[in-house]
């Protein structure tokens, strides 16, 4: 089933907006890290930039259309949440690597009940303020309204050996990190990484629910495709996926997923797909020209999944390979992806027509503190 953006969402971020303020220190306050400080172990288990390298130089025209709105910054009033972490988890999926990982606890967590999980991809760029995106602001203005669930956010960097640099919202580490190894092949390798080895990590410290349901995973660029390969790989663990300008091309051979989904039966995946329709085009009318060209690939996925009855919406906007618009319509790409979530109609209820508030009980303090 296809549904559209409403055109509304391509013309707010038009709307001036407030510069950010400077994101204060990081480790006690609820502004993203600035900068990875020293990590503790998990046992036991391109600023802008050009995704495709080093880093970007001035952006786009095109992407200066699209500006972050409030559901994407501190709003007054709104409880924020916690970061926990950096955590560093050995890998064996990629033996010699490990991954960095944040998780941004919301104020309303609570480890007596369930929680539904958001994965961020790159979680480096996704939680940069300023950045792009600023995911965590998005979470804690939507969780607080009852817009999406309760959720806890984990922003996982690509994988890197112990001395390699950890990448930056401005050098992703397409060269000098496991990223493309890890996030371009269309196989199960990194779907194994979050599956096997990052979710029993998870459970050790956080009450998440079994759901595949209740589990999302999104990315931008090569991570949109290491979005889409985690549920497509492993649909009996993940359901939700966004995908931000994915590169869904002829980098590790990521073109032929409409043919696999063409092929396959189909899979129980939600996905909100976003590009732009100046994202690395590559005129010509070659099969091996087409097969790098970044928007046209991902045109064709959208219409493979539609036309197998996928549950998909997608927005086609007019901007480059960044997450500039991406990361205006995030806020709304979340609502449609989580808008399944149970809700009471009873006039009589008033806590159903309340705001979420803070967990205030004991159990709020047995977040683990690893920062």
């Amino acid at each position: 089933m296809k549904t559209l953006l409403p055109l509304l969402l391509i013309v707010a971020p038009l709307c001036a907006q407030t510069a950010p303020s400077p994101a204060p220190a990081a480790d006690t306050s609820t502004a993203a890290p600035a900068a990875a400080p020293a990590a503790s172990t998990a046992t036991g288990g391109r600023g802008a930039r050009g995704f495709r390298g080093g880093a970007r130089g001035a952006p786009n025209i095109n992407d200066n259309f699209y500006k972050l709105g409030p559901d994407s910054k501190v709003i007054d009033g709104v409880p924020q949440g916690k970061w926990v972490g950096p955590t560093i988890l050995p890998s064996q999926v990629f033996p010699g690597t490990q991954h960095t990982y944040y998780v941004y606890v919301p104020a309303q967590y609570d480890p007596a009940k369930p929680t539904a999980l958001m994965i961020l991809n790159d979680g480096q760029a996704m939680m940069a303020d300023p950045g792009d995106v600023q995911a965590q602001h998005v979470l804690d203005n939507l969780i607080y309204r009852k817009e999406i669930p309760v959720m806890l956010g984990v922003f996982i960097n690509p994988g890197r050996t112990p001395d390699q640099p950890e990448p930056t919202p401005r050098d992703w580490g397409d060269n000098t990190t496991n990223r493309r190894d890890e996030y371009n092949p269309p196989t199960d390798k990194y779907a194994r990484v979050i599956v096997d080895e990052l979710l029993p990590a998870l459970k050790k410290d956080y009450n998440i629910s079994p759901d595949p349901d209740l589990h999302g995973i999104m990315g931008a660029s090569s991570g949109g495709c290491a979005a889409f390969a985690v549920a497509w790989f492993r649909p009996d663990v993940f359901h939700k996926v966004i995908t931000i300008v994915g590169s869904f091309t002829d980098i590790r051979g990521e073109y032929i997923y409409p043919e696999l989904v063409a092929q396959a039966d189909k899979k129980p995946i939600r996905i909100f797909m976003q590009d732009g329709r100046n994202d690395n085009r590559r005129p010509g009318n070659q099969p091996n020209v087409l097969n790098n060209d970044w928007f046209y690939q991902s045109v064709r996925l959208e219409s493979a999944l539609e036309k197998k009855g996928y549950e998909i919406n997608y927005t086609w906007g007019i901007g480059n390979h960044g997450q500039k618009q991406g990361g205006a319509v995030l806020p709304e790409m979340m609502r449609w992806l989580w808008r399944d979530q149970p809700v009471d109609p009873d006039p009589n209820n008033a806590s159903e027509r309340a705001f979420r508030g803070p967990v205030q009980s004991d159990a709020a303090a047995t977040v683990p503190n690893k920062g």
